[in-house]
């Protein structure tokens, strides 16, 4: 006798025919005729969803050291609304479903999830929150048959979201997140083209592809929109706003720009220094570079007291006290940080702009107060700190003191450069100013080396032309 096979997708009876024998056989077979309500469907959902948690809850206990208690929370809190906000448009599209036809599951925005939480967070939360839908999804719009899963539907989901991902690494600008979209939108479209043709299932060949393009374009638009709301909400300082704080329209970097041109340039030369660096260790290179814009702002109060803006003028520390001398320099400090309090600035850039001195000491005035023969106490010469709390702020301080301290030579070469680069650095750790920071020596190291890389590409060598004679 031959086998009967009850094949996935098969159509059993429809609607208005008659059930004979056979057809009742298969209806039992498949479960349709159960009317006592099985635990199990219900069991294997709280196993699946306990699977899907315990492995986000893995992955933020990992990270719990590399962050703050209050970051991590925020983390947690972030990634919990972004989930509910994703399952809550699944479930809405699931109604329409349920209502209409299957082709508008495929309208489910599958990389807006991923997006937001690269933005805001980091891409190993984005991973684990696609896969965490995929698998949702796949169960959410299952078919009616009993005991199936919607495969394909989780893998467009999966391949969206991780799409979502990859394409954000060009660039997390407005602009840069739309062409992600537009990018996802024809990925959706050729992955579900895929799925279907290996199915070789009887599709609708105008609504579905129609949806998987909108899919691209939605996700990119809801998370240009969503954003802004989570970013007020937790006080996040994301990439996106850093992009915008680098802008030179800003108020404070055009302040600073027209009233001390030259701590502007410094500044820039700085942020480049301390981006470069940054990402050699891993840490976060665009705020170090947004850090270094305003580091010295506070320099726009007195900005002919600072020599890089004494452009064919005398000296103003030259008939001062060491001492006064010391309290205008330091004052950058203090006066930078009410400033960018004042323009409500964020947390990261105010802590950068007291931190990135550190207590360090102003060497030039102590010795000249010194040679006065009065008693001098060290402690008056010093910065008010606090000393550097993070890798970017540790980093800025050294790579602040670097570009000044190689732009006073006289013929910079490469051996000379990094005999300054290694004495800074050595000279930071000796007093302490690195203690309360996480940096390892390893990473010293690396900083060492990208500094002299990015110095010895500004201070290169150049050909000296020929003066072309007189007629």
């Amino acid at each position: 006798v031959e086998p009967v096979r009850i094949l996935q997708g098969q159509v059993i009876v429809e609607e208005g025919y008659l059930i004979d024998a056979e057809v009742y056989r298969q209806l039992k077979l498949v479960g349709l005729l159960d009317s006592e309500n099985s635990l199990l469907p219900y069991l294997g959902l709280v196993i699946v969803l306990a699977i899907i948690f315990g492995g986000i809850y893995l992955i933020f206990q990992d990270t719990i050291r590399e962050t703050s208690q209050n970051d991590h929370r925020d983390n947690l809190l972030i990634f919990s609304i972004v989930y509910l906000l994703a399952l809550l448009l699944m479930k809405a599209i699931y109604i329409f479903v349920g209502l209409s036809q299957e082709s508008l599951a495929y309208f489910f925005p599958a990389a807006m999830s991923s997006m937001i939480v690269t933005i805001l967070m980091r891409e190993r939360y984005a991973v684990a929150i696609t896969v965490a839908l995929s698998i949702v999804g796949s169960i959410m719009f299952k078919e009616e048959l009993a005991g199936t899963v919607d495969v394909t539907l989780g893998i467009y989901i999966l391949v969206s979201g991780l799409s979502g991902i990859l394409l954000l690494k060009q660039g997390i600008e407005r602009t840069s997140i739309l062409r992600a979209g537009v990018f996802n939108a024809f990925i959706n479209l050729l992955i579900i083209l895929g799925l279907i043709w290996i199915g070789g299932s009887d599709v609708n060949y105008i609504m579905i592809p129609v949806a998987a393009l909108a899919s691209g374009i939605i996700s990119a638009v809801f998370t240009i929109g969503i954003l802004p709301f989570i970013e007020a909400g937790f006080g996040i300082f994301s990439s996106m706003k850093m992009i915008e704080l680098s802008n030179p329209n800003h108020p404070l970097l055009r302040k600073i720009l027209i009233e001390a041109p030259g701590t502007y340039h410094h500044s820039v030369m700085v942020a480049n220094l301390a981006e470069a660096a940054c990402e050699a260790i891993g840490a976060n290179g665009l705020l170090a570079r947004v850090g270094c814009y305003y580091h010295d702002i506070g320099k726009t109060k007195r900005p002919y007291y600072f020599i890089e803006n004494q452009v064919n003028i005398e000296n103003p520390h030259d008939h001062l006290s060491p001492e006064k001398s010391t309290k205008i320099i330091v004052s950058h400090v203090t006066d930078g940080a009410e400033m960018v309090k004042k323009h409500k600035l964020p947390k990261e850039i105010v802590d950068i702009v007291e931190q990135h001195h550190g207590t360090t000491l102003l060497k030039f005035f102590y010795h000249k107060a010194s040679e006065t023969g009065a008693e001098v106490k060290e402690k008056e010469f010093r910065y008010p700190g606090p000393k550097a709390q993070t890798k970017e702020a540790a980093i800025i301080g050294i790579a602040d003191s670097v570009e000044a301290a190689v732009r006073s030579l006289k013929s910079p070469t490469q051996a000379t450069i990094e005999k300054l680069v290694k004495s800074i650095i050595a000279d930071r750790l000796n007093d302490g100013q690195l203690d309360e920071c996480d940096l390892t020596f390893k990473e010293l190291n690396k900083i060492y080396q990208s500094l002299c890389e990015t110095l010895a590409g500004i201070f290169h060598n150049r050909i000296e032309y020929p003066e072309l004679e007189k007629e």
